[in-house]
């Protein structure tokens, strides 16, 4: 479809299963989880995220909060990239989450090649916080949240989203507890394929 991208790392969960807090800034390597998603994501982005925006000020990137109220879910945070890409005059963004630092950093390229105004990669299921955006759905995602969409997976479907297979041994491995965070690490510290 052509035309520039931006990256959003979607990073508006509360971190229940840790406690609290930001995942994304939690260390992976000597760097915050977030800032490897940032370099695998390789375009312009910026962070979805609610709450005091001065904690993310070391990346240099807008902080997007929520437009709509109560905490609506990720979708939301889909949305806030939407309205920011279209004031950059952005066709298109990619999203994905800030505790999955080991995505392909060819994500965008594989996503984009599919040419759909919705896009969502899978690997042994589908992965629904990994996807190419058309901005220009941004007001039917809007509406959707007003009238009670929360689940993502069920408002890119209606979009008729096309699911992309993305090659790797769990491309999309996440950490929501202190056990994958040590997970994490010590697949770091196999080698630089990890990197």
């Amino acid at each position: 479809m052509g035309g520039e991208i931006a990256g959003i790392v979607l990073a508006g969960g509360q971190s229940r299963r840790m406690g609290g807090g930001d995942k994304g800034l939690l260390d992976l390597g000597g760097r915050p989880l977030i800032a490897h998603v940032i370099e695998r994501l390789g375009c312009v982005c910026a962070i979805s995220a609610n709450g005091d925006p001065a904690r993310f000020a070391g990346f240099g990137l807008p902080v997007l909060p929520d437009s709509l109220p109560d905490w609506p879910g990720p979708l939301a945070g889909v949305l806030a990239g939407m309205d920011w890409a279209a004031g950059q005059g952005i066709p298109r963004i990619v999203t994905a989450a800030a505790d999955t630092p080991f995505f392909p950093r060819d994500l965008a390229a594989r996503l984009g090649a599919a040419e759909a105004p919705v896009v969502m990669a899978i690997s042994g299921g589908d992965h629904p916080a990994f996807a190419m955006w058309e901005v220009s759905l941004r007001d039917d995602l809007r509406a959707a949240l007003v009238s009670g969409t929360r689940r993502m997976r069920d408002w890119m479907d209606a979009q008729g989203a096309v699911r992309v297979e993305i090659p790797g041994d769990d491309p999309f491995f996440n950490i929501n507890t202190p056990a994958d965070l040590d997970a994490a690490r010590r697949r770091l510290a196999e080698g630089p394929q990890w990197i």
